[in-house]
């Protein structure tokens, strides 16, 4: 991926390009500026005005593809560690998460004009469009021109993608267009037409991006091999909502998934990450400034000192902490899950619910005895874990820490935003776990495809293989899919937490009801209730146990969470663009 300094000839380029002047006098060229007229002559140019859209795509508010964290203070939420807190996974009670905990809740609202992550972006969608319009005018050969072309796709189909698996239909624009434009007025487009239409973007980019700009992912630039990433993510998503919520020939977007997958398994240089230490494999790499050379990770985005930093390490407090249902999905170490496992013992005491569990638990919160080897929160001395109420250092809502992607040292001794924790945006893990979840899908998935898949990643954690015919896990058996499915998706919320993906994969499951439990924590008996004495908690009586917990929420506007099945699953459209443009039309149910 393009490295993100921000280079002032570029946005000259971009900004030249962007205004569309037509005017008399600018046909006489001026021999010592850059004009739309005599730019595109060279490969380097094409170069030049590409890495202006890996520029563009910095602004994770309004083009949430390459989603990293964003700069400065805004890193509190604008990092997709927090895309979670849409979800049963983290439970936010800070006011500045407060967009979170209302769509989370079934509240969101109308906005009047962009929200986070909403309807907007469209500017980067222009530039794409003005550069496809100009590149044919460069001398140089075909093969060349088409790679700068398909990464110009590649980032328009991702962008549209992801704009329908928010809003559903969308104006669909493949050309520069000027104030005259019919499109600026026309209708959205349907979603399974504007899917065709993006499925040819990425076809186009997987046949003609190299497999390797030379670059070294240092970071670098998306490649062919991250565009099958990216292509076996989207139609996942597509075949599987199909599948779900209705929609023409769902097997033919799983089939594609399937496919793209396996392309990168069988055949690119990328693999799981195992240095033979189920204790550490999962998150060391997860926890590191530097990710280059690591066999795992396939596109991030580099933060370095002085051009390009953060500050989402001292946020963590911020997430709420996790929740007690996402730390229920962790198997036991016998590979069953705690509902049927005899080795469960239970959450009696903290340290309990780590016991004969997934490694991968232990590695994505925190255990009490790992405070020092963590250095958690700047190494204060302070005893861990700590329930909000409890004075000084990180404190949680639910009692449950994040450690997964904790990296003290980016913190210690740095001023204020000199943070250079990286971003992760594609990795061969997930991958993996694309290619199973589509062949089950499928109804065609084999052992083979298993042990190729998840199996890889349960090996880097030393866990039993997951087989053909799981029991079922009684919390999940009225979900209306296969033991294998329940367990297929399991794995992606245990190995994928805190990477942005489960909201999406509620909704393309159809399983927006399940945001609908309430949000609890540790158990609150006398021994936690000594042990974090000073909490500010509320607690609630699990109906299935009878044991009681903390209840995040209750006694405020988002204790009873509600998910409409005829509204939720899309984001509103804003005020402001259905009066510019009547038929646009807003979504079902925000009327």
């Amino acid at each position: 991926m393009k490295k993100y300094n921000l280079i002032g000839t570029i946005c000259c380029v971009v900004a030249l390009m962007l205004s569309g002047c037509n005017d008399d006098f600018l046909e006489r060229y001026p021999l010592d500026e850059v004009s739309n007229e005599t730019f595109w002559n060279t490969e380097n140019d094409l170069m030049v005005y590409n890495n202006s859209l890996y520029n563009m795509a910095l602004d994770d508010t309004n083009v949430p593809i390459l989603h990293g964290h964003n700069s400065g203070f805004s890193s509190y939420w604008g990092s997709y560690y927090f895309l979670d807190g849409f979800t049963d996974n983290l439970a936010p009670r800070n006011d500045r998460h407060t967009f979170f905990q209302q769509v989370r809740a079934g509240k969101q609202l109308v906005p009047s004009g962009s929200q986070w992550f909403g309807y907007s972006g469209w500017s980067f969608v222009r530039a794409i469009n003005v550069g496809l319009d100009n590149y044919a005018k460069a001398d140089i050969t075909e093969a060349t021109r088409n790679k700068y072309i398909g990464e110009a796709r590649l980032l328009r189909g991702w962008f549209y993608a992801e704009k329908v698996q928010t809003f559903g239909d969308v104006p669909w624009v493949d050309r520069e267009l000027n104030i005259d434009s019919e499109e600026l007025f026309a209708a959205r487009m349907p979603r399974e037409e504007a899917m065709d239409k993006v499925l040819e973007d990425l076809n186009f980019a997987t046949t003609h991006l190299p497999d390797d700009w030379g670059d070294g992912n240092e970071p670098g630039r998306l490649n062919r091999w991250a565009a099958l990433a990216v292509k076996a993510r989207l139609c996942l998503f597509e075949g599987t909502w199909r599948k779900y919520h209705g929609g023409s020939n769902p097997e033919m977007w799983l089939n594609e998934a399937a496919a793209a997958a396996k392309e990168v398994m069988d055949n690119s240089p990328y693999s799981v990450y195992n240095t033979g230490n189920p204790e550490t494999d999962f998150n060391a790499y997860m926890r590191i400034i530097d990710v280059s050379g690591n066999p795992e990770v396939m596109v991030w985005r580099r933060y370095q000192l002085g051009i390009y930093t953060n500050v989402v390490q001292g946020y963590f407090g911020y997430t709420g902490g996790a929740t007690k249902s996402f730390v229920e999905d962790f198997l036991a170490t016998d590979g069953l899950p705690i509902t049927l496992s005899s080795e469960y013992k239970g959450d009696d005491t903290f340290e309990d619910v780590f016991e004969n569990r997934d490694p991968r638990l232990r590695q994505t919160i925190l255990h009490p005895d790992d405070t020092e080897k963590y250095k958690y929160d700047r190494a204060d001395g302070r005893d861990y874990p700590r329930v909000v109420g409890m004075p000084g250092g990180f404190t949680t809502e639910t009692g449950y820490h994040i450690i997964k992607h904790y990296n003290a040292d980016d913190m210690i001794g740095k001023a204020y935003n000199t943070s250079e924790t990286p971003a992760i945006i594609l990795r061969f893990g997930e991958v993996l776990l694309n290619y199973a979840e589509a062949k089950a899908e499928l109804g065609e998935i084999s052992q083979g495809d298993l042990d190729m898949s998840i199996n890889l990643l349960r090996d880097r954690v030393a866990m039993p293989h997951l087989m053909l015919d799981p029991p079922m896990d009684p919390r999940y058996a009225n979900d209306g899919v296969s033991s294998l499915i329940v367990e297929i998706r399991r794995e992606r919320r245990v190995e994928l937490f805190l990477e942005g993906f489960r909201y999406k994969d509620l909704k393309r499951w159809k399983q927006g009801k399940k945001l609908e439990s309430p949000d609890l924590g540790i158990r609150w008996n006398a021994e936690n209730q000594a042990r974090f004495a000073g909490a500010i908690i509320e607690t609630s009586e699990d109906p299935e146990t009878g044991k009681t917990y903390i209840d995040v929420y209750k006694g405020t506007d988002w204790e009873n969470p509600t998910f409409d099945e005829n509204r939720d699953y899309l984001w509103p459209l804003p005020l402001d663009d259905l009066a510019q443009n009547p038929q646009l039309q807003q979504n079902p149910g925000y009327n």
